[in-house]
């Protein structure tokens, strides 16, 4: 047997402790404010300590009360989560984020065999280069790009993040590019990145990244895809992602070296939904993809950075 207060009690408390203010704990809770201090009263009978100090009408937490507050706060959010994730699963539907480049061009055209397969699902696939914040509930799973250590979340390697610069045949062919030196005097998308400097260093070019620049600036690989299609220039690119449009031709990658960044491609969800059935079939599933997509992509990408020091 658990030895718990009345839980009346205790959302009475989480209540008055976020707002330190009993009248307004009691609008929230739709009681009067002489029964959010019965139960506060209460509380503090049962746990024999003063979890509020009055004064003049006003109240504020004790040290007890501001050691207690945030405990109870995370275990409503635990419940919530528990009760949500029931609700989430009942309803038939599966959400899912990802980066727009990652989402367009490798996962979309992969989801429907997925949905073949679990025909009873809704999947939903939204594009957002932002964090899923997981505790609004509109997501039930996410591909995050980083290292793999947020707080909370089951975390699935995938593959790491690359880059390969890449242009259109006639781009290259009216620069004539043939050395990776060449790049540092043609028009480049978003030559303020870091990550030509660093691509131009492995392969032995010495350049320098200028943040005042002048350059098309693009906040995802699928409008450079569309600037490098109309030979705005060459892009930094992941060539996984596009080797449908390399197979044809109608991108190049005029140099073979694929950097590989300190980031890579996770699938997230919280920890508390880990054995969800719809997240479980989900995990399979994608790495699954992952495991078929070894067959075409250089053994490194899929092989997990090593961790900081």
């Amino acid at each position: 047997m658990r030895r718990l207060p009345p839980l009346s009690a205790v959302r009475v408390f989480d209540a008055a402790a976020r707002q330190e203010n009993f009248t307004a704990a009691a609008a929230e809770l739709g009681m009067t404010q002489a029964a959010v201090s019965y139960q506060i009263r209460l509380l503090e009978e049962r746990l024999g300590l003063s979890l509020f100090a009055r004064n003049k009408g006003r109240v504020s937490l004790t040290e007890a009360g501001r050691r207690l507050g945030p405990l109870v706060a995370s275990a409503f959010d635990t419940l919530d989560d528990a009760f949500s994730g029931l609700l989430a699963d009942d309803s038939g539907i599966l959400s899912i984020s990802a980066a727009q480049s990652l989402a367009s061009e490798w996962l979309a055209p992969r989801l429907g065999a997925f949905q073949v397969r679990h025909p009873d699902l809704a999947v939903r696939l939204s594009t957002d280069n932002r964090l899923v914040d997981f505790t609004t509930g509109e997501h039930h799973a996410a591909i995050r790009v980083g290292r793999g250590d947020w707080s909370g979340l089951r975390c699935h390697f995938l593959f790491r993040m690359t880059m390969s610069p890449i242009c259109s045949p006639e781009f290259r062919d009216r620069h004539l590019l043939e050395r990776p030196e060449q790049l540092v005097d043609v028009p480049r998308l978003s030559p303020q990145d870091v990550w030509w400097c660093d691509w131009l260093r492995e392969v032995g070019v010495d350049a320098s990244v200028d943040a005042s620049a002048a350059g098309l600036q693009l906040d995802n690989q699928v409008m450079e895809a569309n600037a490098v299609r109309a030979g705005s220039g060459i892009a930094l690119m992941t060539p996984m992602f596009w080797r449908m449009e390399l197979a044809t031709g109608r991108l190049v990658q005029p140099f073979p070296h694929i950097m590989l960044t300190d980031r890579s491609h996770w699938l997230v969800y919280p920890e508390g939904r880990r054995a969800q059935p719809k997240i479980a079939a989900f995990r399979e599933w994608l790495l699954k993809q992952v495991e078929e997509a070894k067959k075409a992509e250089p053994a490194e990408i899929f092989e997990p950075p090593p961790p900081l020091s």
